[in-house]
């Protein structure tokens, strides 16, 4: 089973609609979370989007994104010690063990967050509340690449 459009519910435009897609290369130094937030705003402020959204998308199974306080790092050592404790590494429930103790947790941990956040523009700025960044969340052990796709649509 195929999915079509049909010629008359093609996707419109509207005039001025401007999207604006760049990428951001993330080297994690194992577990935990590295701030995005000033990277995503200098790709909102070269996009030229003043009113609109952006959408954040990590491309990996074993990382991913979350908006958290970014005024004491307590919040995100205490996010941890959270996870550490529901999905512990070698936890002999898992199956999928091929990759290393830390790999299916890392898995459970990516779908218990979020792999995609969407932010609205205003003033082309992001508009986080005041204690709000963005991060990624490495949840592997080991250092990885991670790819971040940054999407921004409006006017």
């Amino acid at each position: 089973m195929g999915v079509s459009v049909a010629a008359d519910q093609a996707p419109r435009y509207a005039p001025g609609m401007l999207i604006h897609q760049d990428s951001l290369r993330v080297t994690s130094h194992g577990r935990g979370t590295i701030e995005l937030t000033r990277e995503v705003e200098a790709i909102v402020a070269a996009s030229g989007v003043t009113s609109g959204v952006a959408t954040v998308f990590v491309q990996h199974t074993s990382a991913s994104l979350i908006v958290c306080e970014n005024a004491d790092p307590a919040v995100r050592r205490d996010l941890e010690a959270w996870f550490a404790r529901a999905v512990p590494d070698g936890d002999p429930l898992f199956e999928h063990t091929a990759e290393g103790p830390d790999d299916m947790p890392a898995h459970v941990r990516s779908a218990l967050t979020q792999t995609s956040l969407s932010i609205p523009v205003r003033e082309t700025r992001l508009g986080l509340g005041t204690w709000q960044g963005i991060y990624l969340y490495e949840h592997r052990r080991a250092p990885h690449a991670r790819r971040v796709s940054v999407t921004v649509i409006g006017a």
